[in-house]
């Protein structure tokens, strides 16, 4: 592989995006609303039906890319998502506000375009821009552990006040493999809640990311 010069596109760095919404969708095409929505808890993973994993999985781009980045990656405030409240800050956890977007077609529909939010951030900047730029981060406990995924980019800081809340800085570059990272541990998940109720999976998940982990819950339907 040739090595990437900081003057390259940043498509050279994340060229997995461009085929990530077939990756998903092709997961998730046929299944009727009892699948959709099934839940168990008999796992921390399947307390979110595959509907709310979807709308997760929409949700964070923009709340990364726009929310949080968008006075570098949209200055002009074009993203082209209109109203970002049912978005970015509905009343549903971390999801698309699940009153507006309960069908799955309108689920999926936000889903491509936030996906193409990220291509465009990709696409439009370069590697430099992407590597020198830097937001604080939240923080969350999770980070102790998320943080180990990902080679550069991403600084943990802990303090006695805070005990096991990681907070510290992330590269637009790291915000966007954490987003990757993210898709593809949350379809881990979708994988897992169709083996629950006994239904073939379709892809082949790439074994990348959080869910690689040593530490993370891989525990399957038995």
């Amino acid at each position: 592989m040739a090595e990437i010069s900081k003057t390259d596109p940043g498509t050279n760095l994340f060229p997995e995006f461009e085929n990530l919404y077939d990756l998903i969708s092709s997961e998730v095409v046929g299944l009727d609303d009892a699948q959709l929505d099934f839940t168990s808890e008999d796992w921390s993973w399947s307390e979110w039906s595959i509907r709310m994993q979807l709308s997760h999985m929409a949700s964070l781009i923009p709340r990364w890319l726009v929310a949080r980045w968008g006075h570098e990656t949209f200055p002009n405030g074009d993203h082209g998502l209109g109203n970002l409240t049912p978005i970015i800050d509905s009343p549903s956890d971390r999801r698309l506000d699940d009153e507006i977007f309960h069908e799955i077609s309108d689920i999926m529909n936000m889903l491509h375009r936030c996906i193409e939010i990220a291509n465009r951030v990709i696409s439009e900047n370069s590697v430099e821009f992407l590597r020198e730029r830097f937001i604080r981060r939240d923080p969350t406990p999770q980070w102790l552990s998320m943080s180990r995924a990902h080679p550069w980019g991403v600084t943990v800081e802990e303090t006695a006040e805070k005990g096991d809340m990681a907070a510290g800085t992330m590269s637009l570059e790291a915000t966007l493999r954490h987003i990757y990272f993210e898709e593809i541990t949350h379809l881990y998940n979708i994988q897992r809640l169709k083996k629950a109720q006994n239904l073939r999976t379709v892809v082949d998940v790439p074994k990348v990311g959080y869910w690689t982990l040593e530490d993370w819950d891989r525990s399957e339907p038995t």
